[in-house]
């Protein structure tokens, strides 16, 4: 610790006219013992200068160590992290900037302030410092704290989102497609430059177009923002933590030589082949194979969630009427396909007349969904969530559907600190 120019120089001339009056005096003999016993209350109170600086000094870089980790925890809660996730990235931060004996509490959302409702993340640092010249008065440490929030802002919503970090053309709209997407985004993880493609004569109306990567566009499209959203912060997967229904016994099968049938939930452990009418009771079904609508077939239900275990996948006929609805409650609440986040790469196809209906989200984590159908479903509320995206059929979807159980997805993702 250096104490500075101004500093010495008064304790010197404190110094000097203790000595200059003991001798004026005749009192040399006790000059010494004056020094002796005023020497500590001189330093000490020049030190409490030096030491006062040193302790606001360590407040500041107190304060921006807790700025950084509150900022590196909402970064990690922007990409679908869990508490402890997000915790250890923001005491690794903290451990970076050289504090790793701070005391670091992290709660998301934030326990106190303004941000207690909203998706932010609170980082709360403690420390105690040691003193040094002012220990001649007190031997206790200095507490110091400081505490940051970064709050987290979506600036959209996606009803179409690809989520493969790498892939080229992950979503990808082609042939004679006329999508309109109201009230919402097509968004795209992919760091690649084409990670949202429109090719041919596909035309496409949206919020916006959002991409990790970049935006390519054979034609123009009208959109509510200005322009394309490109370099964005990755949409984390809205159904990371969706648990895998558990599979149940005995076996159900289908009845293919029916020409109507109603089945119930359950687990079909030799898939789902779907011929004339079929009636599907509410309730999860597990497929443990391929779920396939054959041609001319109609098919309903409502309140479905249809599990496809392992790699299985979705095959629906152009011809096929399908009209079906996820649940509005519950644990499966607005998901109508989901795909096994355990799975291996594969393809899945939705397609259907005019008078199809899909309502609820279609997810598939690890497989490709071709969307080539000329439909969407209930009052346009649909939502296509999968590693990779190829759409090429007609259809509006809307993005006003929590009546309809289904939930937000974030797109184009910010994050700043505010507290």
């Amino acid at each position: 610790m250096r104490v500075g120019a101004s500093g010495m120089a008064s304790l010197g001339r404190l110094l000097r006219l203790f000595v200059s009056g003991c001798r004026r005096k005749g009192e040399s003999g006790n000059v010494a013992t004056i020094v002796a016993l005023t020497l500590p209350v001189v330093v000490g109170g020049a030190g409490l200068g030096v030491e006062t600086s040193y302790w606001y000094y360590s407040s500041l870089k107190l304060q921006a160590a807790a700025d950084a980790a509150a900022y590196a925890g909402a970064l990690e809660k922007v990409a679908g992290s869990d508490t402890p996730t997000i915790t250890a990235a923001a005491t690794q931060s903290v451990a970076s900037n050289g504090l790793s004996a701070a005391t670091v509490v992290v709660n998301t959302p934030p326990a106190s302030g303004p941000n207690t409702g909203n998706k932010a993340v609170e980082v709360i640092l403690k420390q105690n410092l040691d003193r040094m010249f002012t220990s001649i008065f007190a031997t206790n440490q200095v507490p110091e704290q400081a505490r940051a929030v970064a709050l987290i802002t979506d600036a959209s919503k996606a009803c179409v989102l690809a989520l493969n970090p790498s892939a080229y053309q992950a979503a990808l709209f082609s042939g004679n497609t006329s999508v309109k997407l109201i009230g919402c985004s097509v968004m795209s993880d992919s760091l690649q430059a084409d990670a949202i493609k429109l090719q041919g004569s596909a035309a496409l109306q949206a919020d916006c177009l959002i991409a990790v990567g970049g935006v390519s566009l054979s034609n123009p499209v009208t959109t509510v923002c200005k322009a394309p959203i490109t370099q964005a912060l990755p949409a984390s997967d809205p159904f990371a933590s969706l648990p895998a229904p558990a599979a149940s016994n005995p076996c159900k099968n289908v009845n293919g030589n029916k020409s109507s049938q109603t089945l119930q939930p359950g687990t079909y452990c030799s898939g789902m082949d779907l011929k004339g009418t079929v009636t599907l009771q509410p309730g999860v079904y597990v497929v443990q194979g391929s779920f396939k609508v054959n041609a001319n077939a109609a098919v309903s239900g409502s309140g479905v969630t249809i599990f496809m275990s392992g790699s299985n996948t979705v095959s629906m006929n152009g011809n096929a009427t399908v009209t079906l609805s996820a649940p509005t409650s519950g644990t499966y609440s607005g998901v109508l396909f989901y795909g096994d986040q355990t799975g291996t790469a594969a393809q899945s196809t939705f397609n259907g007349t005019a008078n199809s209906l899909l309502t609820g989200a279609i997810y598939f984590p690890r497989q490709q969904v071709n969307y080539l159908g000329n439909f969407s479903g209930q009052s346009g509320c649909t939502q296509v969530v999968a590693d990779t995206i190829q759409w090429s059929g007609n259809s509006t979807i809307n993005q006003d559907c929590s009546s309809l159980g289904m939930r937000t997805i974030p797109a184009a993702q910010s994050v700043a600190v505010v507290e």
